[in-house]
């Protein structure tokens, strides 16, 4: 009987899944996937309603790239935000998730046997895509408790075989958000190695007090061999309508573009329209936006705290990783089970965020997200609070 190809061999079924199916069966408050249990704005939910409803053909197919609006947006927002002069027409491209769109840029702009650095904790549908191309994925790992680079490992790992580097920031699962000096040494390797970077970018909107997000792009020299990701998902709200998207230079795009076409080809118009008009609303959203998730940021280092565990506040994004090993013997798979059956409370193991050999670096942490109504927050406080007594 004929079985499945050998690429997909060592895929097995994603923590994502076997978290939530797992919480579904315990009835636990889930604090695993990074999905809001709320909606973004009610006005881009409206432009939705409306494009659908009253926009000629607006319900079949969107142009390959994407609809002109949302990519006039994108090429705003980044001239709004860092000042960069990205070509519209020619630059970005837009896909279903930012998932899809890490995933082309990797089939469009690595040849096999190349070798792509993946900086860990990574998300999870990195090495599948690298792996998928037929390349090589090489590991470097940010180092607990402050999870931070290595510049040893970092440069050790470049040689005249890597083509890409896969950086994340602000990074999940660590909160982190690299500094420009970490940005500096990233690019100044890409530089020297003749090496593309590709940064995921989704969190960018949500960077707290005292932080600030960097575009790898807007460093001397990078521009023209980065390609950003961005997402609607993150950036307002609408994990679920799964736009979007990539800007760079167009000799980059271009590659991304021709894998696009035949992965998907088109993404979702109705949506597309909608998260076009989101990047018309006034600037002050992303202010409102910070400081929404400022508030649950500190419910979650509340609950944490009185439940013993240790942590470290984050810098960015609406994750946070929890130290447990003052509360529980064993790793962080055994960890989250026995969260989810014991405690009522579901979160990531991030082993699945770690390649085999670094997987030692989070055996005592879990990734907890706090993208979550302020209820639901307290209500894993209040059942977190047993695993100190």
């Amino acid at each position: 009987m004929p079985n499945y190809a050998n690429r997909v061999s060592t895929f097995g079924t994603t923590i994502f899944t076997e978290i939530n199916d797992l919480a579904l069966e315990y009835q636990a408050v889930n604090l695993g996937q990074g999905r809001p249990d709320f909606d973004g704005p009610r006005e881009v939910v409206e432009a939705l309603a409306h494009a659908a409803l009253d926009i000629s053909g607006v319900n079949q197919y969107a142009p390959g790239p994407g609809t002109p609006d949302l990519r006039e947006g994108i090429a705003r927002h980044a001239q709004r935000f860092y000042n960069l002069d990205v070509d519209a027409m020619q630059g970005t491209l837009v896909t279903p998730g930012a998932t899809e769109a890490i995933f082309c840029s990797i089939m469009g702009l690595v040849d096999p046997g190349e070798e792509v650095i993946i900086i860990e904790p990574f998300f999870d549908s990195y090495p599948p895509g690298v792996i998928m191309a037929n390349a090589k994925p090489v590991y470097v790992p940010l180092h607990p408790p402050d999870w931070t680079l290595d510049p040893a490992e970092l440069r050790a790992a470049f040689n005249k075989n890597t083509r890409a580097i896969i950086i994340n920031t602000p990074n999940n699962p660590t909160g982190r958000v690299f500094t420009r000096d970490e940005l500096q040494m990233i690019a100044d390797l890409c530089q020297e190695f003749d090496v593309i970077c590709i940064s995921d970018e989704v969190y960018e909107h949500l960077v707290y007090e005292g932080y600030q997000h960097t575009p790898i792009a807007t460093l001397p020299g990078m521009f023209e061999r980065t390609v950003a990701v961005g997402s609607a998902g993150k950036t307002f709200g609408m994990t679920g309508w799964k736009i979007g998207w990539v800007y760079g230079h167009p000799n980059l795009i271009a590659g991304v573009r021709r894998a696009h076409q035949f992965v998907s080809f088109a993404t979702n118009h109705p949506a597309q329209k909608a998260v076009a008009h989101a990047f018309t609303i006034d600037t002050g959203y992303f202010e409102e936006y910070q400081t929404l998730y400022m508030q649950k940021r500190a419910l979650m280092m509340q609950a944490l705290d009185a439940a013993g565990l240790k942590s470290i506040q984050p810098e960015g994004t609406y994750f946070v990783m929890a130290d447990f090993s003052d509360v529980f013997e064993g790793d962080d798979v055994a960890f989250s089970k026995h969260l989810i059956t014991e405690i009522g409370v579901a979160a990531i193991p991030p082993m699945a965020f770690f390649s085999e050999p670094h997987k030692y670096l989070t055996s005592n942490y879990v990734r907890f997200s706090f993208c979550k109504n302020d209820e639901t927050l307290r209500a894993a406080g209040e059942r977190m609070a047993k695993l100190k007594g």
